[in-house]
């Protein structure tokens, strides 16, 4: 929407009676729109200020060639029934209409002789599949399979209310689920993944485990790793026709139907504050806009020393904002992202997702991997409308260091072009070797960089996951959504949400705006009011939209 046709939200001294109350949201990612859905349920009148042209944030797409690149969901936790992921997701309205796409296993690793595991969800399948490959680890082998049995019988999925106002009902269902798997829920918190991976006698399993979700994430324990595995087996983790964009869509879709508004191009430049009170905000260019509250759902770091000049803060958030953001052990890497467009169908055989082990030579021909490992998705699979009729595409991703792509492209841009046609021709050639005649298939190949996903996003150093769970950065995360109630001391009218205060991962990201929203009717004397979409209508890949092309060059 242009600044000629934005209606201005003028300064009101008073709400007249009935009237509801204005809220501001800044940004237009996950954590944004479930605030704005759940807050226009609940009876607020709200918008959105959104610097891109698409919603999604992080969730997001483009295109190329008629080929639709997808960049976030791998899978996505709550797309089942009887949960309540799966609520969350119902009542924002990602789901109206969709097919889900669930696949047998995990991820395939490959080693660089060639052989392979296969973590398959089921825990019988992948036991027997395992003592077939190292039957010298049946051990550790049996106990890990016997620990996924037991999560497939949790179902805990603490999304709806944080904990300062659950009822005591709520909190008796809490207890009632946690504790007869007390027990193994700590256990498996308090093992490391590397730690039990020391057991294995088989260096491929030694290796390969840590790459269950595609690529290390290097500090977790095995209860992540044992909760997705078992939510696939329940189908509950699969992925959702429309992939990221879709997903990004159908929720906008859900926000504009309930009378929300979206200003895209509308970047804020800073939060207006009067008497210690957030009152509304500033665009570039100047524009001003005045509500009753004011929800930042950006950025976290570009909200408390851009958006609020560093004025209000607390030894809690500087100590998450301030020191944790430089350690890697506390903060995902940036990724690294190249897309191929084929002219053919893929290969039926070929796995849909697959980490490979590098050797030092790959290594080092990979500009800036930091796990001497590449991820190769067969995208196509996961989704219909990612490619033209008869065609396909394949995603390769990778963990890669932030600075050495910034650097480049802020003194060299030919280097930095240099840089991604390395990583272009690299992947082309890894996946003629792996897929003979494969390389005159292919017809575009994209790269995008860690500063890539910063540029269009805003995502401080393009971490596309923010902070990692199971480490220092989750206690400051949860004092903040139940000591501080999402809020910055000392300063009234401003409510903080998204993947940077609300924790990694899109249901994260999602429980952040619901869990906002209930703390903002307390605020605003509203009624926090939650039902579930029942739009049925088929969801088509048209619904995505046009799409943007990110980059103005292309690799060859």
């Amino acid at each position: 929407m242009s600044r000629e046709k934005r209606t201005v939200w003028e300064r009101r001294e008073a709400r007249a009676p009935g009237e509801a109350p204005r809220v501001i949201i800044i940004g237009g990612g996950i954590g944004g729109l479930s605030t704005g859905v759940y807050s226009q349920m609940s009876g607020a009148e709200t918008r959105i200020f959104e610097r891109h042209v698409l919603p999604g944030g992080c969730c997001t797409a483009w295109s190329r060639q008629d080929y639709v690149f997808d960049y976030c969901i791998e899978w996505l936790t709550g797309t089942g029934r009887g949960n309540d992921a799966a609520r969350v997701w119902r009542e924002l309205g990602a789901l109206d209409g969709k097919s889900i796409a669930n696949f047998e296993m995990f991820n395939t690793v490959t080693d660089e002789s060639g052989r392979s595991v296969t973590f398959y969800n089921d825990p019988d399948r992948l036991e027997a599949h395992l003592l077939e490959l190292s039957p010298a680890d049946a051990r550790p082998i049996r106990a890990f399979c016997r620990d996924l049995r037991r999560f497939t019988r949790i179902n805990l999925y603490p999304f709806l209310t944080p904990s300062p106002l659950q009822s005591p009902r709520e909190r008796l269902a809490t207890l009632r689920a946690v504790l007869p798997s007390f027990l193994l829920l700590w256990r498996t918190a308090v093992t490391r993944m590397e730690t039990f991976c020391d057991r294995f006698q088989d260096p491929l399993l030694r290796r390969a485990f840590p790459f269950i979700f595609f690529q290390d994430h290097e500090v977790f324990p095995l209860l992540p790793y044992l909760f997705n595995m078992a939510s696939a087996y329940h189908l509950n983790a699969g992925f959702p026709q429309g992939g990221s964009l879709g997903l990004a869509r159908s929720v906008e879709d859900r926000y504009t139907g309930l009378g929300g508004r979206i200003d895209y191009r509308a970047r804020v430049e800073r939060i207006l504050v009067e008497n210690d009170r957030a009152i509304g905000v500033e665009l570039r260019g100047g524009e001003r806009h005045f509500a009753d509250h004011v929800v930042a759902a950006c950025d976290g770091a570009t909200t408390l020393h851009g958006l609020l000049d560093g004025r209000y803060t607390s030894p809690r958030v500087e100590g998450l904002f301030a020191q944790m953001t430089e350690s890697p052990d506390v903060v995902y890497p940036g990724v690294v992202s190249a897309f191929i467009g084929l002219k053919d169908e893929l290969d039926p055989a070929a796995r849909h997702s697959v980490t490979y082990l590098l050797s030092d030579e790959d290594s080092k021909a990979l500009p800036g991997v930091l796990q001497n490992s590449l991820v190769v998705q067969m995208r196509s699979r996961y989704s219909d409308g990612f490619a033209p009729p008869g065609k396909s595409v394949v995603h390769c991703t990778y963990f890669s260091d932030y600075e050495s792509w910034k650097e480049l492209r802020r003194t060299d841009r030919r280097a930095y072009w240099a840089r991604k046609q390395e990583v272009a021709d690299f992947v082309r050639g890894f996946l003629e070797r792996h897929h003979p005649g494969i390389g005159r298939a292919i017809e575009v190949v994209d790269v995008a960089s860690p500063v890539t996903t910063e540029r269009y996003t805003g995502v401080r150093g393009g971490s596309i996951l923010g902070w990692k769970s199971f480490t220092a950065a989750d206690d400051v995360i949860t004092a903040i959504i139940n000591k501080d109630r999402m809020r910055l001391p000392g300063l009234d009218g401003l409510s903080l949400a998204g993947q940077w205060f609300g924790g990694g991962s899109l249901i994260r990201a999602a429980a952040s705006g619901r869990f906002v929203t209930q703390y903002l009717c307390r605020d605003l004397g509203l009624e926090f009011q939650a039902w579930e979409s029942t739009d049925t209508t088929p969801w088509h890949p048209d619904r995505l939209g046009r799409l943007p092309q990110l980059e103005s060059r292309r690799v060859r």
